[in-house]
């Protein structure tokens, strides 16, 4: 199984899905945008964007990195990914869907003034542009598409511990 953690940047999706990890026994955590890494790190580079998302490779390395994760160990992958993108998410539900693998998909939610104080007042990464520029798609995918799709978890109020709690019993029950 896979416990997808959607959210935009800032959300508190690697940190609450570290603490999902240790709630949920045989589980591990993997995390999709190492596979955008790798891909960064192809020299000369792939085509210029501002999202390695967008490069068609990465979808369907996700879906084949996590089913032979999951072939090798069995388990449960927790993964915290942001995916805005409808057609994005389609198409790696799908590819994992056709392995059998099923999704749990979660999306920690908060307002967009809750998520822009934690971008502004993160003291570990720092305020980040980059983190900023996605509180705006993370909308419009909320009230478009992802909202509908996945169990949100409001998390304005809530402790990290507290939101994995939740996600850990929701998948337990």
């Amino acid at each position: 199984m896979i416990v997808w953690i959607n959210g935009t940047h800032g959300a508190g999706k690697t940190t609450t899905s570290a603490l999902v990890q240790r709630l949920i026994p045989d589980s591990r955590v993997f995390d999709a945008e190492k596979v955008g890494e790798t891909l960064m790190d192809i020299r000369p580079g792939l085509p210029e964007t501002d999202n390695f998302q967008h490069w068609p490779p990465w979808r369907p390395l996700v879906v084949e990195t996590a089913r032979r994760v999951l072939d090798y160990t069995g388990g449960t992958l927790v993964m915290p990914m942001t995916v805005l993108v409808e057609e994005y998410w389609r198409e790696i539900s799908t590819g994992l869907a056709e392995h059998d693998i099923p999704v749990r998909h979660f999306v920690l939610h908060a307002d967009q003034d809750t998520l822009r104080g934690r971008i502004l007042g993160d003291t570990v990464l720092g305020p980040s542009s980059f983190r900023l520029k996605y509180l705006e798609p993370y909308a419009e995918a909320a009230h478009s598409w992802l909202h509908a799709e996945a169990e949100v978890v409001d998390t304005t109020h809530l402790t990290p511990a507290q939101a994995a709690q939740r996600i850990a019993e929701a998948v337990k029950g």
